[in-house]
């Protein structure tokens, strides 16, 4: 009996300890200025906010990610990016479980939110909102494009069904 009580202790220990030190990396990041790899960051500050006409994003083909800052909450995240026919897309996998939903709580946040955020890319800051796209032609070139820069499986099927979700990253002032 005494053996199981130590083994069980030890177990406790083993589990505790990488606990601790996971929930204390991840208090440590939420006021950086943006996400770690693995961690969402806070607020996105160093950067030139953009002002001017609409740039052409086919630039973000060389960049593999970029932060995403929802402003509500004010938390930023490492993030996929797809341009297609000019426009820019960010898409949010696993949404028809649970754990995906927990896991990707921005996309949520931000569909049911007013959707508005700040995208950092190569030192530049951009007003954005995000508009969830359910259906449309525009969905093919979006696969396309993750499928060729992400190797990524993603499927029409898959965002019809709700399991992966499309959002446009649009100028405030056009929705």
């Amino acid at each position: 009996m005494r053996i199981i009580k130590l083994a069980l202790q030890l177990l406790g220990l083993l589990l505790l300890i990488p606990t601790v030190a996971i929930a204390t990396l991840r208090y440590e990041v939420s006021d950086n200025d943006g996400p770690s790899i693995v961690f969402p960051g806070g607020e996105l500050v160093t950067g030139e906010l953009y002002r001017g006409p609409e740039p052409d994003w086919s630039f973000t083909d060389d960049v593999s990610t970029i932060d995403l800052q929802l402003y509500s909450p004010l938390a930023s995240r490492l993030i996929w990016i797809e341009e297609s026919a000019g426009k820019i897309y960010i898409t949010s996998d696993y949404m028809g479980t649970w754990l995906g939903r927990l896991w990707k709580h921005w996309a949520v946040q931000a569909y049911e939110g007013d959707g508005l955020a700040l995208v950092r890319i190569d030192k530049v800051l951009y007003e954005r909102k995000l508009v969830r796209v359910l259906e449309g032609s525009v969905l093919d070139g979006v696969i396309a494009k993750k499928i060729s820069k992400y190797r990524s499986r993603i499927t029409k099927e898959a965002i019809l069904s709700g399991e992966t979700w499309v959002f446009e990253l649009t100028r405030p002032d056009e929705v």
